[in-house]
């Protein structure tokens, strides 16, 4: 297991194959998924786990399982991956609480660590954030990382607002 990052209350560690359990239950939840074009099976919450590692190797980040410091228990994930918006590839934060844990801070508070060390540790000197229109608590975090909605686009046949921020 391999940690990424820290803040006062989480850690961010790659996602490895045995974190199936945990993504298959965030991943089938109706609520988590709400915004997303469906619910995912174990079987396709393996295939997530596992694009993740490819993103990884391939870009040295991806989205990372977010762990609570004091019993190490997972919570959701949140990372940076390459996004195509109009044919420009964008790092994007991207963030995912599980149920239980929503309205605690933790996609904020992760986020903003993202946000940081995309910047630092990459050189990015802009992020962004894909996010559907009707998803107003996604779009309150990222207003409070500082973005802004700079258009709307067609991604994966959904509208998304894309939030935009100058590191």
């Amino acid at each position: 297991m391999k940690r990424v990052l820290e803040t006062e209350r989480l850690y961010l560690r790659e996602m490895e194959s045995n974190d199936l359990d945990f993504m298959a239950e965030m991943l089938s939840h109706p609520e988590v998924t709400r915004f997303y074009p469906k619910q995912y099976s174990r079987d396709e919450s393996a295939e997530w786990i596992n694009r993740q590692i490819a993103r990884y190797e391939k870009n040295g980040h991806g989205l990372w399982l977010v762990e609570n410091k004091e019993d190490a228990k997972p919570l959701g994930q949140v990372g940076l991956l390459m996004q195509s918006v109009r044919g420009e590839r964008l790092p994007e934060i991207g963030y995912m609480i599980h149920f239980p844990y929503w309205r605690k801070g933790y996609a904020y508070e992760a986020a903003s660590a993202v946000k940081l060390f995309a910047q630092e540790n990459f050189g990015y000197t802009e992020v962004i954030s894909l996010i559907r229109p009707e998803n107003k608590p996604s779009r309150a975090v990222a207003i409070k990382l500082g973005m802004e909605s700079i258009m709307k686009v067609n991604h994966g046949g959904f509208n998304h607002y894309v939030y935009h921020c100058i590191l």
